[in-house]
Protein backbone atom coordinates (compact mmCIF):
# COMPACT_ATOMS: atom_id res chain seq x y z
CA UNK A 1 0.00 0.00 0.00
CA UNK A 2 1.45 3.36 -0.99
CA UNK A 3 1.72 6.39 1.22
CA UNK A 4 -1.00 9.02 0.50
CA UNK A 5 1.51 11.81 1.23
CA UNK A 6 3.38 10.87 -1.94
CA UNK A 7 0.35 11.86 -4.02
CA UNK A 8 -0.02 15.12 -2.09
CA UNK A 9 3.67 15.91 -2.57
CA UNK A 10 3.46 15.13 -6.28
CA UNK A 11 0.43 17.40 -6.60
CA UNK A 12 2.29 20.20 -4.80
CA UNK A 13 5.29 19.82 -7.10
CA UNK A 14 3.05 19.93 -10.18
CA UNK A 15 1.18 22.93 -8.75
CA UNK A 16 4.48 24.82 -8.48
CA UNK A 17 6.14 23.60 -11.68
CA UNK A 18 3.31 24.35 -14.12
CA UNK A 19 2.94 28.08 -13.30
CA UNK A 20 6.72 28.51 -12.97
CA UNK A 21 7.21 26.83 -16.35
CA UNK A 22 4.56 29.00 -17.97
CA UNK A 23 6.17 32.16 -16.59
CA UNK A 24 9.62 31.05 -17.78
CA UNK A 25 8.42 30.16 -21.28
CA UNK A 26 6.44 33.39 -21.66
CA UNK A 27 9.43 35.49 -20.56
CA UNK A 28 11.58 33.76 -23.18
CA UNK A 29 9.06 34.05 -26.03
CA UNK A 30 7.57 37.50 -25.54
CA UNK A 31 9.00 40.43 -27.46
CA UNK A 32 10.74 43.08 -25.38
CA UNK A 33 10.33 46.57 -26.72
CA UNK A 34 11.50 49.12 -24.18
CA UNK A 35 9.43 52.25 -24.51
CA UNK A 36 9.05 55.40 -22.43
CA UNK A 37 5.25 55.17 -22.43
CA UNK A 38 5.23 51.69 -20.92
CA UNK A 39 7.03 52.86 -17.81
CA UNK A 40 4.92 55.96 -17.20
CA UNK A 41 2.31 55.93 -14.47
CA UNK A 42 -1.12 56.72 -15.87
CA UNK A 43 -4.78 56.53 -14.99
CA UNK A 44 -7.12 55.77 -17.88
CA UNK A 45 -4.65 57.21 -20.36
CA UNK A 46 -4.58 60.60 -18.64
CA UNK A 47 -1.43 62.34 -17.57
CA UNK A 48 -1.35 62.39 -13.74
CA UNK A 49 -1.49 65.78 -12.06
CA UNK A 50 -1.25 66.75 -8.42
CA UNK A 51 -0.20 64.76 -5.41
CA UNK A 52 -0.85 61.03 -5.26
CA UNK A 53 -1.50 61.15 -1.51
CA UNK A 54 -5.26 61.49 -1.12
CA UNK A 55 -6.96 61.30 2.25
CA UNK A 56 -9.83 58.84 2.26
CA UNK A 57 -12.64 58.91 4.76
CA UNK A 58 -12.13 55.95 7.13
CA UNK A 59 -15.91 55.58 7.56
CA UNK A 60 -16.18 53.66 4.29
CA UNK A 61 -13.78 51.03 5.57
CA UNK A 62 -15.47 50.85 8.98
CA UNK A 63 -18.88 50.28 7.42
CA UNK A 64 -17.41 47.67 5.07
CA UNK A 65 -15.79 45.89 8.00
CA UNK A 66 -19.04 45.91 9.97
CA UNK A 67 -20.84 44.59 6.90
CA UNK A 68 -18.39 41.71 6.62
CA UNK A 69 -18.76 40.86 10.32
CA UNK A 70 -22.55 40.81 10.17
CA UNK A 71 -22.55 39.04 6.83
CA UNK A 72 -20.48 36.25 8.37
CA UNK A 73 -22.89 36.24 11.30
CA UNK A 74 -25.72 35.52 8.89
CA UNK A 75 -23.74 32.71 7.29
CA UNK A 76 -23.14 31.17 10.72
CA UNK A 77 -26.72 31.60 11.96
CA UNK A 78 -28.40 30.06 8.92
CA UNK A 79 -27.17 26.46 9.44
CA UNK A 80 -28.03 26.75 13.12
CA UNK A 81 -31.63 27.68 12.26
CA UNK A 82 -31.87 24.68 9.95
CA UNK A 83 -30.94 22.20 12.69
CA UNK A 84 -32.54 24.09 15.60
CA UNK A 85 -35.61 21.88 15.94
CA UNK A 86 -33.56 18.67 15.93
CA UNK A 87 -31.04 20.18 18.36
CA UNK A 88 -33.80 21.11 20.84
CA UNK A 89 -35.24 17.60 20.60
CA UNK A 90 -31.86 15.93 21.14
CA UNK A 91 -29.99 18.27 23.51
CA UNK A 92 -32.65 20.43 25.13
CA UNK A 93 -33.54 24.10 24.78
CA UNK A 94 -30.69 25.50 26.89
CA UNK A 95 -27.94 23.58 25.09
CA UNK A 96 -29.38 24.40 21.66
CA UNK A 97 -30.17 28.07 22.26
CA UNK A 98 -27.41 29.07 24.71
CA UNK A 99 -24.38 29.15 22.40
CA UNK A 100 -26.27 31.08 19.74
CA UNK A 101 -27.47 33.64 22.27
CA UNK A 102 -23.88 34.09 23.49
CA UNK A 103 -22.73 34.50 19.87
CA UNK A 104 -25.39 37.10 19.12
CA UNK A 105 -24.69 38.81 22.46
CA UNK A 106 -21.02 39.22 21.58
CA UNK A 107 -22.00 40.71 18.22
CA UNK A 108 -24.46 43.12 19.86
CA UNK A 109 -21.78 44.24 22.33
CA UNK A 110 -19.38 44.75 19.41
CA UNK A 111 -21.98 46.75 17.50
CA UNK A 112 -22.66 48.87 20.59
CA UNK A 113 -18.96 49.53 21.01
CA UNK A 114 -18.61 50.49 17.33
CA UNK A 115 -21.66 52.73 17.57
CA UNK A 116 -20.37 54.41 20.74
CA UNK A 117 -16.99 55.07 19.14
CA UNK A 118 -18.60 56.61 16.05
CA UNK A 119 -17.82 53.85 13.57
CA UNK A 120 -21.30 54.07 12.03
CA UNK A 121 -21.69 57.84 12.32
CA UNK A 122 -21.41 59.50 8.95
CA UNK A 123 -19.57 62.78 8.66
CA UNK A 124 -21.90 65.47 7.43
CA UNK A 125 -20.91 67.75 4.60
CA UNK A 126 -20.79 71.51 5.28
CA UNK A 127 -23.77 71.98 2.97
CA UNK A 128 -25.87 69.47 4.93
CA UNK A 129 -24.87 71.17 8.19
CA UNK A 130 -25.99 74.58 6.84
CA UNK A 131 -29.33 73.13 5.74
CA UNK A 132 -29.83 71.55 9.16
CA UNK A 133 -29.07 74.83 10.94
CA UNK A 134 -31.43 76.79 8.67
CA UNK A 135 -34.37 74.50 9.45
Amino acid sequence: MSNPWIAIGALAVVAVLIPAGMIAVSSLLRPTVPEQGKRAVYESGEVPTGNTRIRFNIQYYMVALLFVVFDIETVLIFPWTVIYRDAVANAGLAKALGPMLVFIGVLVVGLGWAWRNGAVKWVRSPRAERQRVEQ
